[in-house]
């Protein structure tokens, strides 16, 4: 069999699975009128929705619905595109997908609508990326986070910082270039002011995108500690809901209860898990170990205790099997037994909070300082939906900029760092990327997108 091709008429079903009212199967290619002719037994007019039968190769019909035509160049793909709106179910539109297929086309592999939006320079890799995250954001403040990915602000404000260090290349360059000619060496203190304000830009938006990681990622938290110190209500208190029974029986929770939480908009997995104790229980060691695997994949893991008792011997022992990996922030929990007053304290990037997942008491605390361990600040408002590799190439290129201050005495030193950093800005937006890159981040995409 041939490997797919960038040139073949591609076809899938666009929209969720199961049962719904309206489904649509699209199809993307050079020259769709053909095919087109033989489905619908005409062309459509372009952008117009045009009622039609979608028929078989008798000519029998297989649905009844709403055909949009939209040629070359004006369209996602920047190909011809054919979108089908027919009967939601599921049996028809593979029945009109089965059809395209043997007039010619072939199943779309995922996100292959969009790598060819992006080969036809219809979306850069961000926007391409963009549309992938506003499918899969999980708040709202993820979803206009996306979207701002998916309108080319983040990509604006790359290629601004591209165009800042062709700039200062230009300079820098042209007395390696032509060094017997009677040019004006660079201006030094210019060149430092110009290196200096790109170092600022290029941190200003690895800050935002940062901040937009946060949003796409969320962070992952485990609830710790012994029997019966409050687990399963401080995860209530943080859901909103009675998620996980709640006894005064130690022991009652023997697998991890999971839930998806928002604070100010970041998404937070909140893992609750059966107390850490020894035990002669088979189920409830199961529980115990499960809970151990949970802390090693987690973020943060809060350590919850009963004020009254204070930190234990049992609970330094929890601490000293992390070694390091995780700080725990100890939540002292019963207050409202214990006496004590809600609050917070941080010393040595190690907090205490004091709370009643009972009343609620300082439940604001720990809120506030999840939010501070997820790395979010309040003012995230203008944040990217950055992914790890672009975090990666702004760092890179922010090493870069560094290393050419420090070499910026020996001309060709400084040139080379400056050229390091424009490639990694340019492999944030495709115009530098390797195909096995783009492969690994379209295979991501559902079907049909």
């Amino acid at each position: 069999m041939a490997a797919p091709s960038d040139t073949d008429v591609i076809a899938a079903i666009a929209t969720a699975s199961g049962r719904a009212g309206i489904g649509i199967v699209r199809l993307s290619g050079r020259n769709l009128r053909p095919l087109a002719t033989q489905l619908l037994g005409a062309v459509p007019p372009p952008r117009v929705a045009t009622r039609a039968a979608f028929r078989g190769r008798g000519g029998e019909p297989l649905d009844d619905g709403i055909a949009l035509f939209f040629p070359e160049p004006a369209s996602y793909t920047g190909e011809d595109v054919l979108e089908l709106q027919g009967h939601g179910g599921p049996v028809v539109l593979q029945l009109v997908l089965r059809r395209c297929v043997e007039m010619g086309a072939r199943l779309a592999e995922p996100g292959e609508f969009s790598r060819r939006a992006f080969l036809n320079d219809k979306l850069d890799l961000i926007q391409a990326e963009g549309v992938a995250d506003l499918i899969d954001a999980a708040t709202e403040a993820a979803a206009r986070c996306a979207l701002r990915s998916l309108r080319g602000e983040f990509s604006e404000r790359i290629r601004a910082l591209i165009r800042q260090l062709v700039e200062l290349r230009v300079l820098v360059e042209a007395t390696l270039d032509f060094p017997d000619e009677d040019l004006d060496p660079v201006d030094r203190e210019d060149g430092r002011l110009r290196l200096t304000r790109l170092q600022e830009d290029l941190g200003r938006a690895l800050a935002l995108g940062r901040q937009g990681s946060v949003l796409r990622s969320g962070l992952q938290v485990v609830l710790a500690g012994q029997p019966n110190v409050g687990k399963s209500s401080l995860l209530n208190r943080l859901a909103g809901e009675d998620l996980a029974i709640v006894t005064e029986i130690p022991g009652t929770t023997r697998d991890a209860v999971r839930q998806t939480i928002q604070i100010e908009g970041v998404p937070m997995n909140i893992i609750d898990t059966a107390g850490l104790r020894d035990t002669d229980d088979p189920v409830e060691a199961i529980g115990v170990a499960r809970a151990w695997e949970a802390i090693a994949q987690a973020d943060a893991m809060l350590l919850v205790v009963n004020a009254r008792e204070g930190v234990t011997a049992a609970d330094e022992t929890i601490t000293r099997k992390l070694q390091g990996r995780l700080t725990p922030v100890t939540v002292f929990n019963k207050i409202d037994l214990s006496g004590d007053a809600p609050g917070a304290e941080e010393e040595n990037d190690r907090w205490r909070i004091y709370l009643s997942a009972k009343t609620g008491a300082g439940i604001d605390n720990l809120r506030g300082t999840l939010l501070r361990l997820a790395g979010w600040q309040s003012e995230g408002g203008d944040a990217f939906m950055a992914r790890e590799r672009h975090l990666v190439a702004l760092e890179r290129a922010a090493a870069a900029l560094r290393r050419a201050g420090r070499g910026s005495a020996r001309t060709e030193l400084f040139a080379e760092e400056l050229r390091l950093a424009q490639r990694e800005l340019g492999a944030i937006t495709g115009e530098v990327s390797a195909d096995d890159l783009l492969g690994e981040i379209f295979a991501r995409f559902c079907i049909g997108k």
